[in-house]
């Protein structure tokens, strides 16, 4: 018997022995541990060890943004209190390098008018690092309403004080673009249209758009926070992200003492980066998915301030920074 007949042989029998143990759990009521997807399977990284400063945020000034956010109520798309919370978000960052990306969605429901808020500041390398978060909130479920302190509002003030952490200091990395993006949720939520087809109107249209200028190949790696705020704070780890960069992340936590708060679970979630993810962009989304028992606080009008934490938005927000900083020192990146 050939030496590869043999080893085809010995795999096939290896094979067969972890399937044999992978029913054996199934059938004792355990849960097989959930495949990552193609992106996901990548080398170990390499990072250079960091003695500097921790970043600096200021958890409590972000929970301040995320009150006064959540004190313009439900702020569906095209609502009155949408377009008060525009004008916050534009009064919060005059002076800054801001673009109004605004241009009208079709949506089930006809027209809609949205508007991206994107806050531009620069860095000495060549190259983006893009910050997201969407601002508006669901259309009302079944007759309810809510105000999304969670879902929106702490992302959005987040960025907010990401903002004041990088204003008008030089930064010896890439630029770092912060992105409000608009129309991220249903706008039929009670219907059995797809998510992906009436979701994310505001984010499709600044990836089409920075595809179609160029903008994209600049772009080194896209962060998305959502659901950041809750007071039990729990981030997942995204299958539906890319590898690396969620290393980056973990790596991160670890650094600043914070890994208890990070990747307990995996899950797979559709959220604003998947427009970038499928065009080849690094992304890692950080998102407390399970915000409350059983998901009980999310679209639901339990989503209120009381359930957030400064302490959350200040461990979200000093990871976001670092994750930065070591992407920023990370030469070459990973593959894409």
């Amino acid at each position: 018997m050939s030496g590869s007949r043999l080893r085809m042989i010995l795999l096939a029998c290896v094979l067969t022995m972890l399937a044999c143990d992978r029913a054996k759990d199934t059938a004792q009521g355990q849960t097989p541990q959930v495949p990552a997807p193609a992106n996901a399977p990548a080398p170990a990284l390499t990072l250079q060890p960091d003695n500097g400063p921790p970043p600096a945020f200021d958890g409590e000034r972000a929970m301040q943004y995320a009150k006064e956010i959540v004190k313009f109520g439900p702020r569906p798309l095209g609502s009155g209190n949408h377009k008060k919370v525009e004008e916050y978000l534009d009064s919060r960052l005059k002076g800054d390098q801001v673009e109004d990306d605004v241009f009208t969605a079709e949506t089930p429901e006809g027209k809609f008018p949205v508007h991206n808020i994107i806050a531009k500041y620069p860095g000495t390398k060549d190259g983006i690092v893009v910050v997201a978060s969407h601002y508006d909130t669901n259309y009302p479920l079944r007759g309810t309403s809510y105000v999304g302190a969670n879902d929106g509002a702490s992302s959005s003030a987040l960025l907010l004080e990401l903002a004041n952490q990088l204003r008008g200091k030089p930064h010896d990395g890439y630029s770092v673009w912060l992105v409000w993006d608009d129309a991220e949720e249903a706008i039929k939520p009670d219907t059995d249209i797809p998510f992906m087809d009436d979701s994310l109107y505001g984010i499709n249209h600044v990836a089409e758009k920075w595809q179609a200028d160029g903008t994209l190949k600049k772009i080194k790696a896209f962060l998305l926070a959502d659901m950041i705020g809750d007071a039990d704070l729990n981030i997942d780890r995204d299958l539906n992200s890319t590898s690396w960069l969620e290393d980056v992340v973990g790596e991160s936590a670890k650094r600043l003492g914070y890994q208890s708060h990070f990747f307990a679970r995996n899950n797979q979630v559709s959220d604003d980066h998947l427009p970038f993810m499928k065009r080849g962009v690094p992304c890692a989304d950080l998102i407390d998915f399970s915000y409350g028992y059983n998901n009980v606080f999310w679209h639901t009008p339990q989503d209120t301030i009381d359930k957030l934490s400064p302490k959350s938005l200040e461990i979200v927000g000093s990871v976001v920074l670092e994750t930065v900083h070591i992407v920023d020192k990370m030469d070459p990146l990973p593959p894409k």
